[in-house]
């Protein structure tokens, strides 16, 4: 009897341990997804930034007509090559997250 209730003992302690050790693990994932989510939510805001600054560059674009429009349409171009490759960089972020 003294044997199994030393065995039984042990266990509990290597419980608590177990325990212990997977509370931390647990912590740092919820510590690792907020901050996982604070970066994509800066990401995001960048991304509908430069989304709303080359809608805004289109518009800008369409209103001027002619040779006018012509002009904006390197600005509109480098805008929208911008965005893509932000968009690029944040999906490749999130893949070997």
């Amino acid at each position: 009897m003294e044997k199994n209730q030393a065995f039984q003992e042990k266990m509990d302690a290597q419980m608590k341990i177990l325990n212990a050790k997977i509370e931390e693990l647990n912590a740092k994932a919820k510590k690792a997804q907020a901050e996982a989510k604070i970066e994509y939510n800066k990401k995001l805001k960048d991304l509908n930034m430069r989304r709303d600054a080359l809608k805004s560059k289109i518009k800008e674009m369409k209103e001027a007509g002619g040779k006018a429009g012509e002009e904006l349409k390197t600005g509109v171009q480098k805008a929208a090559d911008d965005l893509k490759k932000a968009v690029d960089r944040a999906f490749e972020k999130v893949k070997k997250q």
